[in-house]
């Protein structure tokens, strides 16, 4: 790109009529949803991400993804848990004989948890509002460490149910607070990699749950289960300690009346220490536009009716809706559940289903990778369809393969074939899921609800957890491998309801969505793309309408 445009160039764009405009050929042409940061990207010094405020951000958000590390922890380490007999023989749990405890006893101490979650609803935007973001990663890490502790010194099934529901409500704080705060702290043109990457860090606490357990499960104590309880402590730990320690979101800052410490960590993080850059410039335009002193979440602790009370508030609260349910019923529930399915599938030895449950994570955790790196590039719309789309489709192999082959010795060569499905559907599952579900509900909220909108989205979410955590044991018990059937027909409809409804929100800031959710067709407008030329001038930069496609 040059640094000027040429004097014939600029004499072109002001004698030619404002219908036709001419376009200089030193310009450069992009495809851009949002034409206002198109231009500020392209104008003034560009934010490296290799610089040393990038750095600092990314140390920053680290500890952030400290959250999503301490939930990936424990949804692993309670399914590699329930396959260990040293656990089920301790607790009188039954099942054990068919790859982990299933029945109600399992259910309810699994299911537990996600009621926890769902008490911590209350709590947990007001906290997050009034405390800031950084507050309600600390209140929610502390009651972590707490929940952990207990279960790791349970003796009785009801402490380990106690220790659970703290668990929960620790985790429920917390999972509104943190991608909140990363969502806000990361700049637009990365928002999506870096707040994809906080739901990634899932899988780093599945992996070395799941890696510990294939050792500690032979040890013929207590310990075999302790020890992977215990550690989910490290990571919560590190929230408590580091969270206060982090500077604040600009615009919760910016809500609570502090301009100069906002605009300065603004500067910093998205401006390499330049308040007049042109990204920091647009972005503080549209915080002051959008941020309102009397909204939501400076009233009354349960007031939501912001959620709710207009037609564009009802879209952005039925599509986070739709995340939170689709995201727990596209068959990851079964997740929980993982050495059960490989007993159905003929692998009949304790070690062997602890390291297929490893495998499995390590396989999750590279497609968790792969569509991290793509959420910016394919866009979340197209990455949530046909991920559900190929979910359903692997489940279907998996329930055939199961249903013919699934018993010991009759095929070994059918039985690798389900086993082999189980591993590809978590890859496209972890592919298309994992990055959204943290980036997408917090991205279509606007700033005045996002707090108390994240822990609706994790009441929603702990509801349809409790179903499959809950309702899975006891199918497993009853129909077996039928039960898969119903995530492969459910996938289906999602996928009508994605292709209908969701709009695409890659290529804009936060506040300019709103201009999406105010059209009249949102799912067509989120769709448009501008093709413009992106000219430099003395004064900075300017775009020219070149074409817009629908």
């Amino acid at each position: 790109m040059s640094a000027h445009t040429s004097e014939k160039d600029a004499a072109a764009i002001e004698e030619t009529p404002q219908q036709h405009p001419v376009v200089p050929e030193s310009a450069d042409i992009v495809e851009a949803a949002n034409t206002d940061l198109a231009v500020a990207l392209a104008s003034g010094p560009h934010l490296s991400p290799w610089s040393v405020r990038s750095m600092q951000l990314y140390l920053i958000l680290l500890v952030a993804f400290m959250g999503s590390f301490a939930n990936g922890f424990d949804g692993s380490v309670m399914s590699a848990v329930n396959g260990m007999l040293q656990y089920t023989d301790y607790f009188g749990i039954s099942g054990a004989d068919s790859g982990g405890g299933v029945g109600s006893t399992t259910a309810i101490i699994f299911g537990i948890y996600s009621i926890g979650s769902i008490v911590a609803v209350p709590v947990a935007g007001p906290v997050t509002d009034r405390l800031g973001r950084r507050g309600g990663m600390f209140i929610g890490a502390l009651i972590i460490i707490i929940g952990s502790v207990t279960v790791t010194t349970a003796k009785h099934v009801n402490a380990l149910l106690g220790g659970r529901f703290v668990l929960g409500l620790g985790v429920g704080i917390v999972q509104t607070a943190s991608p909140s705060y990363v969502v806000e702290m990361a700049p637009p043109q990365w928002r999506g990699r870096l707040t994809g990457l906080f739901n990634t860090f899932y899988y780093a606490g599945s992996i070395l749950c799941t890696g510990i357990t294939i050792a500690t499960g032979r040890i013929q104590s207590t310990r075999s289960w302790r020890a992977p309880l215990a550690i989910q402590i490290v990571a919560a730990g590190i929230l408590v300690i580091f969270s206060l320690l982090l500077p604040e979101s600009p615009r919760w800052l910016l809500s609570v009346g502090r301009k100069e410490e906002a605009l300065r960590i603004l500067a910093r993080y998205h401006g390499n220490d330049d308040p007049n850059s042109p990204l920091v410039q647009l972005e503080w335009k549209e915080f002051e536009e959008a941020i309102k002193l009397n909204a939501s979440d400076k009233r009354w602790l349960w007031d939501y009716s912001e959620l709710f009370n207009t037609r564009n508030a009802r879209y952005r609260t039925f599509l986070m809706m739709l995340m939170a349910f689709f995201g727990q019923w596209s068959g990851n529930g079964l997740g929980y559940f993982l050495t059960i399915l490989f007993d159905a599938a003929g692998v009949k030895t304790q070690d062997e289903r602890l390291t297929l449950n490893f495998v499995n994570t390590i396989v999750s955790a590279i497609g968790a990778i792969i569509g991290t790196s793509l959420t910016d590039k394919v866009g979340r719309r197209k990455m949530w369809f046909w991920g559900t789309l190929a979910s359903s489709c692997t489940l279907m192999v998996v329930t055939g393969c199961t249903a013919k082959w699934g018993k010991e010795g009759s095929n070994p060569a059918g039985a690798n074939a389900a086993i082999a499905f189980i591993f590809l559907f978590g890859f496209v599952y972890s592919l298309a899921y994992t990055p959204l579900q943290a980036l997408y509900p917090a991205e279509v909220l606007d700033y005045n609800t996002r707090a108390k909108g994240m822990a609706m989205y994790a009441l929603w979410v702990s509801c349809a957890s409790f179903v499959n955590t809950y309702a899975g044991p006891i199918a497993l018990q009853h129909i077996a491998w039928r039960y898969y059937i119903v995530y492969v027909v459910w996938d289906l409809f999602e996928c009508v309801v994605i292709w209908f409804c969701v709009v695409e929100t890659r290529g804009r800031t936060l506040e300019e969505l709103d201009e999406i959710f105010e059209d009249p067709h949102p799912v067509k407008a989120s769709l448009r793309r501008r093709k413009v030329a992106v000219v430099q001038k003395e004064g900075g930069a300017e775009a020219i309408d070149v074409k817009e496609d629908v």
